[in-house]
Order: C-alpha cells, then sequence, then structure tokens
C-alpha cells in the first residue's frame, strides 16, 4: 500500500462521513475495554468498538521509520516525527492512523468516543509544531513509546485542541486508555482544556462522563458480591436466593456508559483466572459477549431524514495480546476469531500495510 497523503484518506472516507455530518448517523457512545492477566504474565487489553454505519474498518501495520505529519487547527501541518516502533490495530474509514491496537513493544492504545465531555486544549499559532489532532493521539503513542511510564512523562508535551476533522465537519471528542505489557494502565482524558491522566487500576474502559466520576460512581454497587446471597430470615419465613448469581442483583444491564463501567468493573474481576495469554484472550471475548449491541436495541428516539433507524451497533471488538503482539478481532458480520500477529511481518518495511477486516459468517455443517 502506498503512503496515503490527507488529501486522499479525505477523499476515501468521505462517502462514509457525509453519513455523520449529514445526520444519518450518530458517532459511537458505547465502547467498552477491559485488561486480563493471565497466569503466564501475558496481559490483554479487549474492546468493543460501537458506531451507527460499518466503517469499514480494516487492520493496519504501520512500520518503524515511517514518517508523519499532525495535524493542527485550520489545516496547518501539525507536529512532524517518525515512527520509533512498529505499530498493529483497527483503523476507520481509510484514516492512516490506528483506533485501537499495540506496538512492538507491547504497548496498547484504545481510543474510545467521549460526547459532551471532552474539552481540547487552546491552541497558539507557536504551539504548531507539538500540535496533535485527537483521532492521530493513539498512533502517536504507539509509534514513540514502549511503556506506560514513558506515556506519563511525554503526553504533556504535546498540544491537542479541538482540530475539525474536515469529512466529519467536527471535532471528533474522544480520551485513550493505555496499557502496557507489565499490567499498568492510565486514562488519558482532556477536560475544560486541561490533561488528565488517571491511574487505571482495574484496566476498565467505558465513555462519559470523566474518568474519576465513573470511580466514585462504582461505590454506589458497594452490595454487589460474586457469591450469592445468603438466605434471608423474615420472622419464621426464609427466603432462599432463587438461582445463582444472587449476589449480582442490582447489576445494571443498560447500553449507558455509566452501567456498562460499573457491569465490566465486575465481569473484569468476577472471571477465573486464565492460564496462558490465549486463555486470556478467549476470556475477554466472552466478557465482552455480555456487551455487544445488536442492531436496533440502541437507538436515537428520531428516525433520520430518509426516515431511518438511526441506532448503535457493535462493529468490532478486538483483543490485543501484549506478549505476544497478536491484533485479535471479529466483526458483526463475522463472529469467528482472527488473528494478526505483528511479529511475523516486516516491521522495518517502508509502507502501511492494510489487512482487510471485511468477511461473513462461515457455518461449519456437521450433519452425519
Amino acid at each position: 500500500m502506498k503512503r496515503i497523503r490527507l488529501s486522499k484518506w479525505f477523499t476515501g472516507a468521505s462517502a462514509a462521513l457525509t453519513l455523520v455530518v449529514g445526520g444519518l448517523v450518530p458517532p459511537a457512545q458505547a465502547c467498552t475495554g477491559l485488561r486480563l492477566t493471565a497466569e503466564d504474565g501475558t496481559v490483554v487489553h479487549a474492546r468493543t468498538l460501537e458506531f451507527g454505519v460499518d466503517l469499514g474498518s480494516d487492520v493496519i501495520m504501520v512500520p518503524r521509520g515511517y514518517a508523519r505529519t499532525g495535524t493542527a487547527p485550520d489545516g496547518r501541518q501539525g507536529m512532524k516525527w517518525k515512527t520509533r516502533y512498529a505499530s498493529l490495530g483497527a483503523n476507520g474509514v481509510n484514516l492512516p492512523y490506528i483506533f485501537d491496537g499495540l506496538n512492538e513493544k507491547g504497548l496498547a492504545v484504545g481510543t474510545f468516543y467521549f460526547p459532551t465531555t471532552a474539552g481540547y486544549m487552546d491552541f497558539d499559532s507557536k504551539d504548531v509544531s507539538s500540535t496533535l489532532a485527537p483521532w492521530e493521539v493513539g498512533s502517536w503513542l504507539l509509534e514513540n513509546f514502549a511503556n506506560v511510564e514513558e506515556v506519563k512523562a511525554n503526553i504533556g508535551k504535546v498540544v491537542v485542541p479541538g482540530v475539525v476533522l474536515g469529512a466529519w465537519g467536527f471535532t471528533p471528542p474522544v480520551h485513550w486508555v493505555v496499557h502496557d505489557a507489565t499490567g499498568r494502565s492510565i486514562v488519558i482524558e482532556y477536560v475544560e482544556g486541561r490533561l488528565n491522566v488517571h491511574d487505571n487500576p482495574l484496566g476498565i474502559m467505558s465513555n462519559s462522563p470523566t474518568f474519576d466520576w465513573h470511580m466514585t460512581n462504582l461505590r454506589n454497587y458497594v452490595n454487589l458480591a460474586l457469591t450469592n446471597s445468603p438466605t434471608l430470615e423474615l420472622g419464621p419465613v426464609e427466603l432462599k436466593p432463587l438461582g445463582q448469581g444472587a449476589g449480582m442483583l442490582g447489576l445494571p444491564g443498560d447500553y449507558t456508559p455509566p452501567s456498562r463501567f460499573v457491569r465490566i468493573a465486575a465481569f473484569s474481576q468476577a472471571v477465573l483466572p486464565s492460564k496462558t495469554g490465549w486463555d486470556a484472550v478467549k476470556q475477554a471475548f466472552h466478557v465482552l459477549n455480555s456487551f455487544d449491541i445488536p442492531k436496533g436495541v440502541a437507538r436515537d428516539r428520531e428516525r433520520d431524514e430518509h426516515g431511518n433507524i438511526v441506532a448503535d451497533y457493535t462493529t468490532w471488538t478486538s483483543a490485543n495480546d501484549l506478549k505476544r503482539k497478536r491484533f485479535y478481532f471479529r466483526t458483526y458480520d463475522n463472529s469467528r476469531i482472527r488473528m494478526v500477529d505483528l511479529m511475523r511481518m516486516d516491521l522495518d518495511g517502508k509502507e502501511i500495510v492494510t489487512i482487510s477486516m471485511k468477511g461473513e459468517e462461515e457455518v461449519e455443517e456437521l450433519t452425519p
């Protein structure tokens, strides 16, 4: 694949992105992420990606030494850099940037939607050489840093203002979760013009409001337990639980960001330990089954201008093995887990490599 210039990907993406601008499709608001650590030390970062239309995501591999130019407000060129580390993950709408993925050192970054809450930094023209657009931050982190400590030490050196994504006509409001191969995790957010970096001890992620709000909200669910509730005696009457899971009675099951954050906190801590990285990958996909959104169940009140129902759905789910540097994924149309191994690719190649995520479900017939 040839190097992608801004003019090229704006043209190639405009058809899908016009759906957003025209009000036909709301941006994704229901992404959910978690971290699992296997007994063999493998750290796995996994997440869902929701949107109201197929974003046409592909898996891309960005090699070492690849020349980058960031985007500043008003179409000006921003920060310039060459990639230090090769990275692998899923993009969207032909963008040459990774929405979710990992690098050769075992750092993983996930970009999550952050509506009504994101507030980017003020921009001064003197800062143009250190400026990145929000959609470029994830790749910049993967391409320059090996672990969470390096990210924390350097994220404050860049300016991330409200750059308008030309084909969308607005600035995408996003925040990021970052994990490394040791299991450390942080969340990066811009709120009211200020950078906030939160330690993420549970390794979980959702959407709005802010991460610290979600962590405080967990205190509303201190009554939940992994084990079944005991029998309750009301005078002469004994009330026994109706079945397994009674300790989780009251766990929110809707698709709002606060409810999903509580649910992923509970599930990520409740699942039994995985022995190997592959076991943890499979476990992560099983957990995220509970966050999979079928088309139509999370919809806007109003239809679009053509009378179509506007609804988010889980376009793809991914899992990153930070020990073996493998990117796993499945899509709405194909639930089979597929994998790309970063370390088996040419990390010193000259161009971005694109691997299609497309494919329909295959049914294996077992009729004797």
